[in-house]
């Protein structure tokens, strides 16, 4: 039994914070591959020595969904083992530089997986939802946006009034553009199909190339025609998904500025952020950015800059929870607010995660929305679910989400390329294009 410290015992300076501790302890720590929806989730679950007193975290990064796995078994576990699951902060910071080289998408999965489920174990302990723990609800339900594509502009307009309908006051919106491959929208007929007098322009599959000038044709003619539709009452929002030039991207983001999106999503690649001052000085667009940002000097210029509108981190890629909660209150004090990345390679435990934030932050935005399929929801009980537009909290212990494991296995991992076919986009001209 370890001594308590105290005037007359007093343990050295450089003990480790857990180690006058006899309490609850850290005994196994696994990955978990599961793919209900054919894209590969990756789960971290956490044991401690209290029977049936278990956290889970999302580490999903499906496109190295085995690298991150192996990082959580053969370099993150054993340093775990044996650890108070109460001291997040410590714990995290030492495994942040335990690779000495940080903040890469693969590492920053691996410990985000670990950092929710501490804090799912954290809130358990507590009888409390995290949500609770980072201060109270700020609202009661939080808003999150459907995605509408469509084949060309008419459908893309049914399509947002079929949201409307159901009680969504903000859809993003993507349509085709004829013969090209597009990011977020449905197949146009012509697609598929090579690029003239050579197969140099062929995307993976035979799937046409991105042609970025037919792109910026449609895509004001697109919001153009949804205003005049519909109105100035719903909230549009597009994503561009880093597919521009700088140049590009400003022309975009002027002529989009009639319509008053809600926000202009990744207008600029990671590599080019040196551009957003030219951007912002030249239009009133509001700017959603940080999907693909991994490393703090990444995003904390653009928030301090005040660069951006929104905030988009995907809180795996960042490190999970914690360092999502520093972000989202360092945003908070530059008028930036946050839009956490929300799509189908985040698991449901990575989306209870999202909504505590949502449900705790002042200067919550918007929150993307993916619907999970009936399998994906027995596979995770408590999936979050969306009602009238909103995502609606729930008052379960930690995260609130749990995994049926002998279910998940059967949903084994897809073919590691599977997912990743959308990432070989080609210009015309052969060149590859970012995704």
């Amino acid at each position: 039994m370890s001594a308590t410290p105290s005037p007359e015992n007093p343990l050295p300076a450089t003990t480790p914070p857990w180690a006058d501790s006899d309490g609850l302890r850290i005994t196994r720590v696994r990955s978990i591959l599961t793919a209900p929806e054919n894209i590969t989730l990756v789960v971290v679950r956490i044991d401690t020595s209290e029977p049936g007193l278990y956290g889970l975290g999302c580490a999903t990064f499906t496109q190295r969904a085995r690298a991150v796995a192996e990082a959580i078994d053969s370099y993150l576990a054993p340093q775990l083992v044996g650890r108070d699951p109460a001291d997040i902060t410590d714990i995290t910071s030492s495994l942040l530089v335990s690779s000495y080289w940080r903040f890469g998408p693969v590492l920053n999965n691996a410990l985000s997986g670990v950092d929710m489920a501490l804090w799912d174990i954290k809130g358990k302990q507590a009888g409390l939802p995290v949500w609770q723990l980072l201060g109270g609800r700020c609202r009661t339900a939080v808003p999150v946006y459907a995605h509408a594509s469509g084949r060309d502009a008419v459908e893309v307009e049914d399509n947002v009034r079929r949201f409307l309908e159901a009680g969504y006051r903000y859809v993003r919106c993507q349509v085709a553009v004829p013969g090209a491959t597009t990011y977020g929208a449905l197949s146009t007929p012509n697609e598929r199909r090579a690029t003239p007098g050579s197969l140099s322009g062929r995307n993976v599959r035979g799937l046409a190339p991105w042609d970025p000038d037919a792109y910026l044709r449609v895509v004001p003619a697109l919001f153009a025609h949804l205003r005049e539709r519909l109105g100035p009452d719903v909230h549009l929002l597009h994503d561009v998904h880093e597919r521009l030039h700088p140049t590009q991207a400003v022309r975009l983001a002027k002529e989009l500025e009639p319509f008053h999106l809600f926000f202009l999503e990744d207008l600029l690649a990671p590599e080019d952020l040196g551009w957003l001052p030219t951007i912002r000085a030249q239009t009133a667009t509001p700017l959603a950015i940080g999907e693909l940002f991994t490393n703090p000097a990444e995003y904390v210029p653009l928030v301090k800059d005040r660069l951006i509108d929104f905030i988009r981190c995907h809180i795996s890629a960042i490190g999970g929870l914690t360092p999502a909660w520093r972000l989202a209150s360092a945003a908070e004090l530059f008028g930036v607010r946050t839009a956490w990345h929300g799509p189908g390679d985040v698991s449901p435990v990575g989306h209870a995660a999202n909504l505590a934030l949502d449900i705790a932050a002042p200067n919550f935005g918007i929150q993307e929305q993916h619907v999970f399929n009936d399998a994906a929801m027995e596979v995770f009980p408590g999936c979050p679910q969306v009602r009238d537009g909103h995502l609606w909290p729930s008052d379960a212990p930690g995260l609130g989400v749990d995994i049926d494991e002998k279910l998940a296995a059967k949903f084994p991992p897809v073919d590691p390329l599977v997912n990743d076919t959308w990432t070989r986009t080609r210009l015309p001209d052969g060149t590859v294009q970012r995704p």
